[in-house]
């Protein structure tokens, strides 16, 4: 920092107040700073700066054993983005093992890192379980958290979203439309089925068992095999895409086209369903959004400012070339 003031001819006061973007600094000032800091390549020390201000402005990340899912995956690097844009470092702790020791390691080695305050990217029950009765001493937010948690929970309205994908396919004249849902135990999951469900309801179609799968190609493969032998069935809608993709499969085997013979929707939107073939009609989420609101609370919470309030962002039905009239 004393070379940095040297050749910007301040003194170390003047750089560490435009490390910490003080208002008194002039324009012209800070400036002078920031280019002597690139000059000599000096980034500020994170720890050294926690001992002096007892802050060490980062946020800690709790994450699913899914952690490698479309899903979590994008809401992690929504919330680092947006945690660096606000001036916070990230600490990310996934769980081991989805019980209540491996929860507890997870939240220690989060609160080693003196971690200010914890987002919650596993939207499990056991997981949300655990945190609401583990004493945190820090503030924590939780994304796609249960209904009995409103007060920290920001979301995508999964219900609304499955709505939304039922309600397309009964508008396109389906009367036999099946549900291969999530990991049941998952939020999103039970939201999703009960959205479905719900639809099929409204319009006055029955509602076929639901076949559970695990989020995997090879699970929506293996329930759409089953649900194929019932020759009444026309639609599928698939809780996300890589099952939506093994359903394609399963109807391929079968001898069913897509969309002809059977119609499929997703949920989520990878990157990839714009290139399936057919391309596949499924639910957007904006992650990106989600992880924006769910720092903004947190960084509120911390700093003292009032936090708003529970979020739930409604998400978008993209319709592609999977479905057509039954």
């Amino acid at each position: 920092m004393r070379d940095v003031a040297q050749l910007a001819g301040v003194s170390h006061q003047t750089v560490s107040r435009v490390i910490n973007d003080h208002p008194s600094i002039r324009d012209t000032t800070r400036q002078r700073v920031l280019d002597a800091m690139e000059a000599l390549h000096y980034r500020p020390n994170p720890a050294a700066r926690a001992l002096v201000t007892a802050r060490s402005r980062t946020l800690g990340v709790l994450s699913t054993t899914a952690a490698a899912l479309y899903g979590p995956v994008s809401s992690i690097n929504a919330v680092q983005s947006a945690a660096r844009d606000a001036g916070y470092y990230l600490a990310v702790a996934q769980l081991s093992e989805l019980n209540a020791e491996g929860i507890a390691a997870a939240l220690d080695h989060l609160l080693a890192q003196a971690v200010e305050g914890i987002i919650v990217i596993a939207p499990q029950e056991l997981v949300i379980e655990q945190l609401s009765g583990a004493g945190l001493v820090v503030p924590y937010v939780t994304l796609q958290g249960g209904p009995e948690y409103d007060a920290r929970v920001l979301t995508v309205d999964q219900e609304a979203g499955a709505r939304a994908a039922t309600a397309h396919l009964v508008g396109l004249g389906h009367r036999s439309i099946h549900h291969i849902t999530g990991p049941l135990e998952w939020f999103e999951s039970q939201a999703r089925a009960a959205g479905y469900s719900r639809e099929l309801e409204a319009a006055g179609l029955p509602v076929p068992p639901l076949s559970e799968g695990d989020w995997s190609a090879e699970s929506g493969y293996r329930a759409a095999r089953g649900l194929l032998r019932d020759t009444d069935a026309t639609a599928v809608f698939a809780s996300n895409d890589q099952m939506a993709l093994g359903v394609y499969h399963a109807a391929r085997e079968a001898g069913r086209r897509v969309p002809d013979d059977l119609s499929v929707v997703g949920f989520d939107d990878i990157p990839e369903a714009a290139h399936f073939w057919p391309p596949l009609t499924t639910v957007l989420q904006d992650f990106t959004e989600l992880g924006r609101r769910s720092v903004e609370h947190l960084i509120a919470e911390i700093e003292g400012g009032e936090a708003p309030g529970p979020v739930s962002l409604v998400p978008e039905l993209i319709v592609r070339s999977s479905t057509s009239p039954r």
